[in-house]
């Protein structure tokens, strides 16, 4: 049964798929990594990184819609930095009470804070660009031609192949525990009280988790009959051309530019 729920990649004829995944990994994490180095509240860096990822995701014919909506699932993990619009010191705000603690907002900390948000949804654009536009077995190749850890690539591998085998038991969990369940009114399930509910949820997981070691040792003893020894062998890739090589240049060349011009900014 192949999940293809799971799997980000989506197919199109684009300049950015027919790139080399290589390429598109490296470049996709220059760009995070200058996202990350650049200076709380440098606005115009972050225009131009904003309008370089949309001109990518336009090349790329995934829609710059699909990809916004997408990334749009950042935003509830960014709200832990939120306590930093009340730790920094600065200018005040405004300030409320709850109970008897009174909380103080002030302009560094919201500058921070918004930086934080940009700067992450900007990240994860890219990385969902990367993904939906590279088959993840050509992501492996490139981290391993890159120069990845190949124990770590080898990791990133069986994570990814056996996670379609975990959601697979999961599926069939829940099937069974449909096929046992009863109805008493059309279109309402019987059951417990909450806790109830619960208890039950909590043992499905306990036998998913059994079910998954049980199944993982299968697997990796049929993968030792076969002569496994930690190491996943692939084909080399092909070498770089001088236009390939131009582009990783021209493309960090301008993130170092954009970078550079943060730190100007903010000096």
């Amino acid at each position: 049964m192949h999940l293809h729920f799971l799997d980000p990649y989506q197919e199109r004829r684009s300049p950015i798929h027919a790139a080399d995944a290589r390429i598109k990994l490296v470049l996709a994490l220059a760009f995070i990594l200058t996202c990350a180095l650049a200076p709380a509240g440098a606005w115009p860096a972050y225009i131009l990184l904003g309008v370089l990822i949309l001109v990518v995701e336009m090349f790329s014919e995934l829609g710059v819609g699909w990809v916004l909506k997408r990334s749009a699932l950042v935003l509830p993990f960014v709200l832990a930095a939120l306590p930093v619009i009340f730790t920094l010191p600065g200018e005040p705000l405004f300030r409320f009470s709850i109970g008897s603690w009174v909380l103080q907002a002030s302009q560094p900390g919201l500058e921070r804070f918004a930086s934080i948000v940009l700067k992450s949804w900007l990240s994860v654009q890219a990385a969902i660009v990367l993904a939906s536009s590279t088959p993840f077995p050509g992501l492996l190749a490139a981290m391993r031609a890159i120069g990845l850890p190949r124990l770590l690539v080898a990791v990133f591998g069986l994570m990814w192949r056996y996670l379609f085998v975990l959601v697979d038991e999961a599926l069939r969990l829940m099937r069974a525990r449909s096929a046992r369940s009863g109805y008493d009114q059309p279109g309402r399930r019987t059951g417990g009280s909450l806790a109830w509910r619960a208890s039950v949820t909590g043992g499905m997981a306990g036998n998913l988790f059994l079910r998954a070691i049980e199944r993982a040792d299968r697997i990796y003893m049929a993968m030792l009959s076969r002569g496994y020894d930690g190491e996943v062998r692939s084909m080399p890739m092909p070498a770089l051309r001088r236009a390939h090589w131009l582009v990783v240049g021209f493309g960090i060349a301008l993130l170092a530019f954009i970078l550079l011009l943060a730190n100007l900014f903010k000096g």
